[in-house]
């Protein structure tokens, strides 16, 4: 319980601190924003809160976590592709999200409406993980 507590209190010190932001390693993304609003670590994780924001049209680009990223829409609608090309998600303004880690979890993103898509993000990664992997696109096409 003690060690659930102190994660609980370096998630919410993450979300309080306002720090200069980290260098993260690029993705084949369109349109696609990232602020680092917050960073703390503890116990050998990177807990990091990160607002994105996706222009109409843009996309996450093809990628994969090495932690457990969970989103909050805070606007617009995301649409989630698995590596298959199946969509494994439609998610709206007030629904969240969790994108498990590792490359067996390859997955995109993308805004296909005509307003701004409004992410917040919490990434918990091990210690001074990029905050994403590029990944191939895999062999098949996205519906629409």
């Amino acid at each position: 319980m003690r060690k659930r507590h102190q994660v609980l209190l370096a998630v919410s010190a993450a979300i309080g601190l306002s720090l200069t932001p980290i260098n993260a390693s690029a993705t084949p993304s369109t349109g696609v924003h990232g602020e680092i609003l917050g960073q703390v670590t503890f116990d050998g994780k990177d807990y990091i809160l990160r607002q994105i924001t996706i222009d109409p049209g843009g996309s996450t680009g093809w990628h994969f976590h090495d932690g457990t990223l969970y989103a909050l829409i805070a606007q617009g609608t995301l649409s989630h592709y698995r590596s298959d090309c199946s969509v494994d998600g439609i998610y709206s303004a007030g629904n969240t999200l969790i994108e498990p880690s590792g490359s067996d979890h390859v997955h995109i993103g993308n805004n296909s409406q005509t307003t701004p898509l409004v992410l917040e993000v919490v990434y918990v990664n091990p210690a001074g993980s990029p905050l994403s992997e590029d990944a191939a696109p895999p062999n098949c096409q996205l519906p629409g």
